[in-house]
């Protein structure tokens, strides 16, 4: 006994001396830095940003508080949409299984008692009896812990199916994907919120609850079971200690959400920079510049490596508290809690007792304050991943803060010109009306703040085809963009006709996964073509037109898969968005030198038919040859002025 008492004296030395020192290391490695630090590059996400127009920093935090209580409760208001949901039920059995689980342990531990006393005894048909009933109900444990497995497994399934259908719908409503890459700064990684980020939210809040709920089980079960048996001093002591020891733990730990939240913007950050090296894998080829993509690729590299060495040094220190308080000082308040009523000889309920009975006591009761005990160390240390939680909670709810902003019309960006002072996103107006695009005195304004015209007044009806034209950087390409609501207005009036109506062909036409088919009708697919009475037939014709009938033959058909942005040659893919032109055949068509990689030939029959099918025709493009497929033009000048007139034969020289 003596040599115990010094072995806890040493060890709470030992605690009192090692816990101070780790707390000064702790607060000077891991204190903010007066100093913001800069990105290593521009193309990374900055640290703050700015509302247009204001100077207001926004920052995102990541603690234990009323601010994440919220958040948590926003997010699992997604995932669990009600009491009578599937996600629910789910919960109700983990927290049955639990129970079970619980109630499974409190059986082990009195039979592996029964037995270990058989064996004492020499009691040889009671050890047989006892061990085979013990045997017997291994089954039925086994059969209550994978229980327990699959409904933690098929739970975290739901709740990320929730949470990503519900954002994926408000992230695709309309052009909030788009927006939230090139009008609004704050989140420059979205794919990497959407699925790892999501993906460990659902994993950590899972494991929280099975990690918590278990615990309060145990500790509400082995409470009631030891305060009836020993009197409520013992539990009450160990429950003291996980009131203290949480609360210490889960302060200390307030570095890792924001840790947590910084990992997982470098984590997004350098994924972007390799996508990028795929995407742009030929122009960087061209140009010779792997020596320079590797120095962006390494310095974002080095940056997440830093900060993730920086992380595990934090894990450490902090696995270094979390032992001495968790388990050993644990077990030591253990040993003492339990010692009370077995070294109090007037204890009423276990005065006048046999020392047999008391041991055996001892023994039942001992294993039960061992599983408290456990229990109360597993809580201590649960408590600690609330903080990386509240991180992977904050980045999640950042994403839906940012949706929810964008599609209210509100953006925010870094860069803040003199110009976008007088100027407010969404200050102009949209009347939706068929058969006509009109201009009236609205700004012609980029999202970084560049004004390329102050007022555009113009207008276009139907049969009114319309070459634009202009030196690069005028503004061609914006004007669409105003004019296809991707970019806000930000003033007069805009008089358009509804979406559906307008189709754009960029330069570099998009091809989607899927079959052949598919690239010609997109965005439909083959089941809307059939509602909407049109076959593959029509679809044949629609190539013939553009002298692609050739692909049915070569590709095998309009059901074969490819990937068609490798599969096509430049020009094929250009006749195959005029084909998808065809198809839709809208009252307007944004045609964005979306033919330079075709004849001439073939360009003027494409062009002929839009003109005998009706398709009025907003034209970008240098080729003087489509001046005779037009009847006006809009010429910008580049310095914030323009003209819109009839063509003349005098006019041709505003193509060059």
């Amino acid at each position: 006994m003596a040599n115990f008492s010094k072995y806890v004296t040493r060890q709470n030395v030992a605690g009192a001396v090692a816990i101070p020192i780790i707390l000064y290391v702790l607060k000077n490695r891991f204190k903010k830095s007066k100093k913001p630090r800069q990105p290593a590059r521009k193309i990374l996400q900055p640290e703050v940003e700015y509302v247009i127009g204001e100077k207001t920093p926004i920052k995102v935090k990541a603690y234990v508080d009323a601010n994440f209580m919220r958040q948590l409760r926003f997010l699992l208001r997604i995932g669990v949409p009600g009491w009578l949901s599937p996600e629910a039920g789910f919960m109700a059995l983990v927290a049955a299984s639990l129970v079970a689980r619980t109630l499974c342990d409190i059986w082990m531990i009195r039979h592996a008692t029964v037995i270990e006393g058989t064996i004492v005894t020499m009691d040889k048909m009671g050890f047989r009896f006892n061990l085979f009933k013990f045997f017997a109900a291994m089954p039925m444990i086994a059969l209550v812990n994978n229980i327990l497995k699959w409904g933690l497994g098929e739970l975290k399934l739901r709740l990320r199916t929730r949470i990503t259908h519900y954002l994926y719908d408000e992230y695709l409503k309309g052009f909030t994907f788009y927006k939230m890459s090139n009008l609004d700064t704050r989140i420059a990684n979205a794919d990497q919120l959407l699925t790892t980020d999501v993906d460990k939210f659902c994993d950590m809040i899972t494991s929280m609850y099975s990690n918590i709920c278990k615990p309060l089980l145990d500790i509400f079960i082995y409470v009631y079971r030891l305060a009836t048996n020993l009197g409520g001093q013992t539990p009450g002591l160990l429950l003291l200690y996980l009131f203290f020891g949480g609360s210490l733990l889960t302060y200390l730990r307030r570095p890792a959400g924001r840790l947590t939240v910084q990992e997982q913007k470098l984590e997004g950050e350098y994924r972007y920079i390799n996508s990028r090296l795929i995407t742009h894998s030929e122009e960087i080829a061209f140009y010779s510049g792997n020596n320079k993509e590797k120095l962006t690729l390494l310095t974002a590299f080095h940056k997440l490596n830093n900060h993730m060495r920086k992380f595990l040094e934090f894990k450490v220190l902090m696995g270094l508290i979390e032992n001495i308080l968790g388990k050993y000082f644990g077990t030591v308040v253990g040993f003492f809690a339990v010692s009370i009523p077995f070294m109090n000889d007037k204890h009423p309920l276990l005065s006048n007792k046999s020392k047999d009975f008391r041991f055996m006591e001892y023994y039942t009761m001992g294993r039960m304050m061992l599983k408290l005990a456990e229990a109360i160390g597993r809580m201590v240390l649960a408590l600690r991943d609330l903080n990386r939680l509240a991180g992977l909670t904050a980045r999640v709810t950042q994403l839906t803060t940012v949706i929810a902003d964008i599609n209210s019309g509100t953006y925010q960006r870094t860069m803040i010109t003199k110009d976008m002072e007088s100027l407010a996103p969404g200050a102009g107006k949209i009347v939706v009306q068929d058969k006509i695009i009109k201009f009236e005195h609205v700004p012609l304004v980029t999202p970084n703040g560049d004004v390329l015209v102050k007022e555009l007044n113009f207008e276009v009806r139907s049969g009114m085809n319309v070459l634009v034209c202009g030196p690069n950087g005028c503004g061609k390409s914006s004007l669409f963009r105003v004019l296809g609501e991707l970019w806000p207005t930000f003033g007069g009036t805009l008089t358009k006709p509804p979406k559906s109506k307008l189709f754009y062909i960029p330069q570099r036409p998009y091809m989607c996964l899927g079959t052949l088919r598919d690239q010609v009708i997109y965005p439909h697919t083959k089941e809307e073509m059939r509602r909407r009475g049109k076959d593959d037939n029509l679809l044949t014709q629609h190539l013939e037109r553009v002298q692609l009938s050739y692909l049915l033959q070569r590709e095998g058909g309009w059901d074969s898969i490819a990937d068609w942005i490798d599969v096509l040659s430049g020009g094929e893919k250009q006749r195959i968005a005029m084909a998808r032109l065809f198809y839709h055949a809208p009252q307007f068509a944004i045609l964005d030198e979306c033919t330079s990689a075709v004849s001439v030939d073939v360009e003027g029959s494409m062009y002929q038919y839009c003109r005998e099918t009706n398709i009025t025709l907003f034209t970008v493009s240098h080729r003087k040859s489509l001046w005779v497929y037009h009847e006006y033009y809009l010429h910008m000048d580049g310095r914030g002025s323009f003209i819109f007139k009839k063509i003349e034969p005098e006019t041709e020289e505003f193509g060059s």
